[in-house]
């Protein structure tokens, strides 16, 4: 009862989000404000958002918008496609006419001369009519009741002490990049065993991401491939120093390869946070390694996936 009274905490405060989306859709719908009607932290509320809803923020609001247009496209005549856009939350007729394409293929325009009878499967005249039928409240619970295959996971709630690393950073895309990643850890090594700052298993290695890649574009996403160092260590060049702060740390363990990282994450904001009692922290988060990022004989990973947290 206990698991499931915090899960429904959870769920309560995403559903939350969402009339809030669907009763504001036409206003500005900003991270920092969908974050305080969730009592979320605003760096994680998309990871949550996205893990229990199973679509990303901003393509649910997107979406949303989108399927308000049509309903206007539809059964107001007298407005015009600007009127609708701005009507919906689009910052313009511009805006609002590529995301209607993309979403339907044709222009605002020729779905209201008829184009919704030639696409009418695309339109989801019927999906908005279930819609209106059942609570926005549902939507989360719908959704939970239908997730299986779930990676097997250990997860323990540990004090960490304060860190010292040093690293190399990247800014840029990295998903699924292995090349990139031990491009990265290459140099690190490099410059760290002619110093005799490697010694496993006392020296860490791990990899921090500071930024969320469903809110942060591809392009700009930062990385840091980091191993523990004494604070005194001098650094220079590529090579980058900071420390990272103690406190209360979810530890899930995994064995996994490259393709299911993204669902390791997603199962921790998914499967265990909802029923542990803790919301995410604003700390670091980042994945640790027995020594360097490398695969077993079956080209799996072993890696502790390290999330910050406080008490929900």
């Amino acid at each position: 009862m206990h698991k499931k009274y915090l899960r429904q905490e959870y769920i309560s405060r995403i559903n939350r989000v969402i009339d809030y989306i669907e009763k504001n859709i036409d206003s500005d719908l900003g991270l920092e404000k969908l974050s305080g009607v969730a009592c979320f932290s605003s760096f994680h509320f998309h990871r949550l958002f996205s893990a229990l809803v199973g679509e990303t923020l901003n393509l649910f609001i997107k979406r949303l918008r989108v399927e308000k247009a049509v309903g206007m496209l539809r059964g107001n005549p007298k407005y015009s496609i600007t009127e609708i856009a701005f009507g919906c939350g689009f910052s313009g007729s511009a805006a609002f006419s590529r995301a209607f394409k993309e979403y339907y293929g044709i222009s605002a325009s020729e779905f209201r001369s008829g184009g919704c009878i030639r696409i009418s499967k695309k339109c989801k005249a019927e999906s908005n009519k279930r819609k209106e039928k059942i609570p926005a409240s549902h939507y989360i619970d719908s959704r939970m009741s239908k997730l299986d295959g779930r990676l097997k996971m250990n997860v323990e709630v540990k004090e960490v002490p304060e860190m010292t690393v040093a690293y190399v950073r990247n800014i840029g895309p990295y998903k699924g990049d292995l090349e990139l990643f031990k491009n990265l850890s290459d140099k690190l090594f490099k410059w760290a065993g002619p110093r005799n700052l490697v010694n496993f298993p006392e020296t860490k290695y791990l990899i921090i991401y500071h930024d969320d890649p469903e809110v942060t574009e591809k392009e700009k996403l930062r990385i840091s491939v980091c191993i523990t160092v004494p604070e005194n260590t001098e650094v220079d060049g590529d090579i980058g120093k900071m420390v990272i702060p103690k406190g209360k740390y979810a530890i899930a363990k995994f064995e996994i390869t490259v393709d299911q990282f993204q669902e390791a994450w997603n199962s921790i904001f998914r499967d265990w946070l909802p029923e542990s009692g803790y919301q995410p922290d604003d700390r670091p988060c980042y994945e640790l390694y027995e020594s360097d990022c490398k695969t077993d004989s079956q080209g799996r990973f072993k890696v502790d996936i390290y999330e910050p947290v406080k008490p929900l």
